[in-house]
């Protein structure tokens, strides 16, 4: 077929093509099997249902997409070049991949604008986009009215098998199922290779009726490389469906066009090579040199400009009329979508005194949680079926289920790795929702991928992590989380804070609710803690504070985080009985306190003060950056056991006496 002769549609189709091949053979790495497979689907996506502004990337009621395979992403970089969006140009298709560029070997969402969510490890894009289509069915039964529809668009996903084989697709998918979830499509490309080979050596399940059982409205599209019509018409199928999320399963043959590699693993992740795409250009009949998109499909995508901005303009006057009629509800959505925060909201923090009662920071996390609900209307979570261990509850607001969408109560089930994934999704929808989600410290190790996803993407979810240490007793070392705070502080842009008492809780929320811009993890006791004197809800801001002292240069400084700062007080005041100058140091978090200048560090621990003793029912790794070669921990080495809680932390010198002795053995 000459050049002349083939339909714009095709144009279109082989402009992505050829955009991915090329910039994966400059790069000398990629995976382009996947784009050149699943191109059709994604240009008829892009093409004729997808509602969004190319000038505007953030617009709020645009229609979300999300490239779960992110692996293929120069199918999503060709997509936002041709469509008119200004972060990718032709100069950044041909520096894919490389030091600075735009076009980095998986979407990222800090990087790109028009990417949505940072995918990569496969299955987390499409948990995300059930957190995205979940803020999007919030939202919309929150502030749309009869008259007024104001949130109204679709969260599209194209997910592949290695997607579809992970367990967190599973976990998300099937909430997803049971939330009715219908303005969620997502388009399986169903190419039957991975990595290994034909998909047939590990996974011959049948995927359509997998998410049936999840409750998922399926439909089947037998040709994917060139019944663009039945592309279409499935699309137009599942906007029909309302009451399901819907899965378009996609038959494609990846490395469409490559005749001597397409249907092999061959092309899933290695440039095609000179020869190769050569003979790729003449199969396809593609006569155009390296980059070079032909003038009549560019001008075809680019309409995308000129769509979005009417689809922008519309949508801002159904905006200006709901100004007018609902004007209070009007500047709390406005106020949401800008990312500010109500004013004064920090008032509502529970402030406690030494003369309150003891509490675990479970149950003034709970308190915390149930005095911000009401201030901060952007406030949405819950937890991993353990809400009344836990202690998340917002009791002012029902569960969101189907029909009850404007719940603020998350029922995530027992699907941790789903339960974060989503929660990076909801933080990603840039309508100010603030997410939170809730487990066992312990199993934050089944959510860990989403919880460093969270930290790279920058997603400001909160992780309100309980039953914090070996203080929780009787479940024993399955459940004793020794090492996973020393795990957790060596994740990137990750606040860790394990409050001591009430206003340290109370502190740790303030600093979560502010940083919209990175996750913050919060660990919390089960057993009861007092409210000490001298704790502070601001001072947690600096990481780490002097929460009481002796006259003159201290003899010895004690550092305590969250249930074991009080041992640190009692043992600082039976020294201080016996003469001894000593210093108690709560640091509820060791990122914030880095983040402080010199000068504030050396106020709080001077290098002149080499006796130091730190003390957390966890491991001691990474203690010696504050207690320094002269110093000690009273850490735990190995795994927990099982005993009521008071027992588990004597047997193991989480007992005032034992700080008292070790401090006298610094001091000789």
């Amino acid at each position: 077929m000459a050049v002349a002769t083939q339909s714009l549609e095709k144009l279109c189709i082989n402009s992505i093509r050829f955009l991915a091949i090329d910039a994966v053979e400059k790069a000398k790495s990629g995976h382009p099997g996947l784009p050149m497979g699943a191109a059709p689907m994604a240009f008829v996506l892009w093409d004729k249902f997808m509602r969004f502004n190319p000038k505007n990337p953030q617009w709020f009621n645009r229609d979300r997409f999300v490239l779960s395979a992110g692996h293929g992403c120069m199918l999503q970089y060709a997509l936002l070049h041709l469509v008119g969006y200004d972060s990718v140009t032709l100069d950044d298709i041909k520096s894919f991949r490389q030091w600075g560029a735009r076009t980095p070997g998986h979407p990222e969402n800090f990087e790109t604008a028009g990417i949505e969510v940072t995918t990569g490890p496969l299955g987390q894009g499409i948990a995300n986009a059930v957190g995205l289509a979940m803020a999007e069915a919030h939202l919309a039964a929150k502030f749309n009215r009869a008259d007024a529809e104001l949130v109204d668009h679709y969260t599209y996903a194209i997910l592949g098998d290695g997607c579809n084989m992970e367990g967190v697709s599973g976990e998300a998918c099937s909430l997803a199922g049971h939330l009715g979830l219908g303005k969620l499509i997502a388009l399986y490309d169903d190419n039957h290779i991975s990595i290994d080979g034909s998909t047939d050596i590990s996974f011959t399940e049948d995927v359509g009726k997998r998410f049936e059982a999840y409750g998922w409205h399926v439909i089947h599209v037998e040709d994917g490389n060139e019944d663009l019509d039945a592309i279409a018409k499935a699309i137009e199928a599942a906007k029909a469906v309302t009451d399901k999320p819907s899965l378009i399963k996609v038959t494609t043959t990846i490395g469409y066009g490559s005749p001597n590699k397409q249907n092999t693993a061959g092309v899933h992740g290695a440039a095609l090579g000179g020869d190769e795409i050569k003979a790729t250009r003449e199969n396809l009949d593609w006569r155009y040199g390296d980059f070079e998109v032909p003038a009549d499909a560019l001008n075809h995508l680019r309409k995308a400009v000129e769509r979005g901005a009417s689809y922008e303009a519309g949508w801002n006057e159904t905006l200006a009329a709901y100004r007018t009629k609902y004007p209070t509800e009007a500047a709390e959505f406005e106020r949401m979508i800008a990312g500010k925060l109500p004013e004064n909201w920090a008032d509502s923090l529970p402030v406690y005194t030494p003369e309150d009662k003891a509490l675990a920071t479970r149950k003034t996390s709970e308190a915390t949680l149930n005095a911000l609900a009401p201030v901060l209307p952007e406030l949405i979570g819950g937890s991993a079926d353990l809400t009344h261990s836990n202690l998340t509850e917002l009791k002012i607001s029902g569960s969101f289920q189907k029909g009850a969408y404007e719940n603020r109560n998350l029922r995530f089930g027992v699907r941790e790795h789903g339960m974060g994934a989503i929660c990076n999704g909801i933080a990603l929808h840039n309508s100010g929702l603030i997410p939170y989600c809730a487990t066992f410290l312990v199993f934050a190790d089944y959510m860990r991928a989403a919880i460093r996803l969270s930290a790279l993407s920058q997603a400001g979810v909160i992780y309100v992590m309980t039953h914090d240490s070996i203080g929780l007793g009787e479940d024993g070392p399955t459940h004793q989380p020794v090492e996973t705070i020393a795990s957790l502080r060596a994740i990137p842009n990750l606040t860790v804070i394990r409050p001591a008492d009430g206003n340290e809780t109370s502190g740790a929320y303030k600093i979560a609710v502010a940083n919209r811009k990175a996750p913050t993890l919060m660990a919390f006791s089960r057993q009861g803690l007092p409210n000490l004197d001298g704790s502070s809800i601001d001072a947690v801001a600096k990481g780490a504070y002097v929460l009481s002292d002796s006259d003159g240069t201290p003899d010895l400084i004690l550092i305590g985080t969250g249930s074991e700062v009080k041992l640190c007080v009692e043992a600082a005041d039976k020294l201080r009985a016996e003469g001894k100058k000593v210093r108690v140091v709560s640091m509820p978090s060791w990122e914030l306190f880095d983040a402080q200048d010199a000068a504030y560090q050396e106020s709080v621990l001077p290098k002149a003060v080499t006796k130091r003793l730190a003390v957390e029912a966890g491991i001691s790794m990474g203690w010696c950056r504050y207690v320094g070669t002269e110093g000690d921990v009273i850490g735990v080495e190995r795994f927990g056991a099982s005993a009521p809680g008071g027992t588990v932390m004597k047997e193991f010198g989480f007992t005032t006496e034992n700080v008292l002795s070790r401090a006298k053995a610094l001091l000789g």
